[in-house]
């Protein structure tokens, strides 16, 4: 089996992170993988903000966790230091599988670097609001972007969980 299919199978979602930061030749990686991912027509809708500032990380984690409806005190990014906002051109008809498949590049590089991740949901809902808007305008992101997703980023606090069994209909076969 390819080193690349091994690491498709065993990458995993973490949930619990060590504080430690990621180094930055190393997180350069990860975002340079991103930069890769499949855009349709080659158009790369999706641009990535990288987020290792621990006040600007705990505020959208604080931004996340009321779009979610948590209660006050859940980090929904499990203590990762690091937090890749991936964003797309909403102009562009593809822009949601485009910013998809660079948070799949983002997590398969953060795999294959000994890196854990997560995909964090509500990144739509987060940017969608003045407060969010007002953050991208600090940032200085100008245009009309939607949130695809939050990419945490840390090492792993603890056991790699297994993977759940696959669904026995997942594939059909039409021959």
């Amino acid at each position: 089996m390819s080193d690349v299919i091994e690491k498709m199978l065993s990458r995993r979602s973490i949930r619990e992170y060590k504080s430690d930061i990621i180094p930055k030749d190393i997180l350069d990686k990860i975002l340079e993988a991103g930069t890769f991912a499949a855009t349709g027509m080659g158009k790369q809708s999706p641009i990535m903000i990288a987020i290792t500032n621990k006040e600007v990380r705990d505020k959208l984690s604080e931004m996340v966790r009321k779009a979610k409806g948590k209660e006050v005190g859940v980090d929904p990014f499990y203590g990762a230091p690091v937090v890749i906002s991936v964003l797309a051109d909403k102009n562009i008809n593809t822009h949601v599988y485009d910013g998809s498949l660079v948070m799949g590049n983002l997590m398969l590089a953060a795999h294959e670097l000994g890196i854990g991740s997560c995909w964090i949901h509500q990144a739509k809902e987060v940017f969608e609001t003045e407060e969010g808007k007002k953050l991208l305008e600090e940032f200085g992101v100008n245009g009309d972007f939607e949130g695809i997703g939050q990419c945490v980023l840390g090492y792993a606090d603890g056991e790699v969980p297994n993977a759940k069994p696959r669904k026995e209909s997942y594939i059909y076969y039409i021959e």
